[in-house]
């Protein structure tokens, strides 16, 4: 028999994933690849990365089948959740290497003369750093809309929140940033 003629009730398919069958692994693969590349690849933006973001999600689906309960939702979303949680992980590793500096002419400081005689100091601020320094749950969300450039809505999804949830971290993120930047030596309007 052909492996895409095989099919396979979700709690058999689970039953062998557990016992380490192969043809059961060939079968997920077959039948799950796609969509889960699909989604990893909206997350990570890029094929080469998603391929191997899909290789290492696949690898944690394999060493933590026996974790997978059927009670707390079907094997897809426990897949889906596997797959956009390593692509997630796999920004915050480009997010530390990476490293986002905002120069800022501001007035006053160490000067330098510009084109219309004024005098500004120059200040560079490590963007990526300050956000880094937020709560997780306004971390997270900050990163993908302002550094990732996910709508509101995709970052809801990613993040499996809902989308006022989202907006209000966002929103108390930006807040708290605001007020690191208002220092008198730095004026930054965030918007």
């Amino acid at each position: 028999m052909n492996r895409v003629d095989v099919r396979y009730r979700e709690d058999e398919l689970v039953m062998m994933l557990k016992a380490n069958n192969r043809s059961a692994f060939e079968f997920l693969y077959d039948h799950y690849s796609a969509a889960l590349y699909g989604v990893v690849l909206r997350i990570v933006r890029e094929e080469e990365c998603a391929a191997d973001v899909l290789q290492d999600s696949f690898l944690k689906i394999w060493r933590n089948i026996g974790s997978y309960s059927a009670e707390k939702g079907t094997l897809f979303t426990w897949m889906l959740n596997i797959a956009r949680n390593t692509a997630i992980d796999k920004l915050r590793v480009e997010a530390k290497i990476e490293r986002n500096v905002v120069r800022l002419d501001l007035p006053g400081g160490i000067a330098h003369e510009v084109a219309d005689g004024s005098n500004y100091a120059l200040f560079e601020i490590d963007v990526k750093t300050w956000v880094g320094r937020l709560a997780p749950d306004r971390r997270m969300p900050i990163e993908l809309v302002y550094l990732h450039g996910y709508t509101h809505e995709e970052a809801a999804k990613v993040l499996s929140i809902p989308l006022g949830t989202l907006k209000s971290r966002v929103r108390k993120g930006l807040q708290e940033l605001r007020s690191v930047f208002s220092t008198p030596e730095i004026q930054l309007k965030i918007a």
